[in-house]
């Protein structure tokens, strides 16, 4: 059962059942040209929010080995994907002007897409000098994500696309992840499953 937490901003109400702590853990399975990457790994992922209308999110994977060797970070903001009005702050820190648009659950009704569900943006960093945008839809307790842009620094490893399934099945974050990545093609990456933490 989703439970949707009082005081959220409406905008928020789609992705609420991602609100909290997650913690479990996962596989990377990945395959190139000199073999395939295989591990186990623990994760902590935390999506949380500050009274604006997105979701911020932190995620910190290790390796299950005996030091609980660090893996890989990431964090980002996650949104409905709409339009920004005048009423939305920014750009930098300019404020907004006048009232925020879609206060209302009535409001955000009509950003419904075709299918039912919603368009949704999520914008990621990661240290490692990689930064993705996703664009995708959110219906219900489920995510599909597909890369727009990859960004990377000089020094980065070759990255090209991504894609990204989150649901939430018996009261579990479920999630898979495809990459492009080291001259292969789109192809099965990552994959956990995490259990809200108390």
């Amino acid at each position: 059962m989703i439970e949707i937490p009082t005081g959220l901003p409406a905008e928020l109400v789609p992705l609420s059942w991602l609100l909290g702590v997650w913690e479990g853990s996962g596989v990377v399975d990945y395959a190139t040209a000199d073999g395939t990457i295989s591990s186990e790994f623990g994760q902590r992922v935390s999506f949380s929010h500050d009274g604006m209308p997105y979701v911020n999110y932190t995620s910190y994977t290790w390796l299950l080995d005996d030091e609980r060797t660090g893996l890989v970070a990431e964090t980002g903001y996650w949104r409905l994907h709409r339009a920004q009005a005048q009423g939305d702050p920014g750009p930098a820190m300019l404020p907004g002007v006048g009232d925020r648009p879609f206060q209302t659950a009535e409001d955000v009704e009509t950003l419904r897409n075709a299918e039912g569900g919603f368009d949704v943006e999520v914008a990621l960093v990661h240290p490692t000098g990689v930064s993705e945008l996703y664009l995708g839809q959110i219906r219900g307790p489920r995510i599909d994500l597909a890369t727009d842009a990859v960004m990377r620094t000089a020094g980065a490893k070759e990255y090209a696309a991504a894609t990204r399934l989150y649901g939430l099945v018996d009261n579990h974050l479920l999630w898979a992840w495809d990459i492009a990545a080291l001259g292969q093609d789109l192809r099965t990456h990552a994959s956990g499953r995490l259990a809200k933490a108390d």
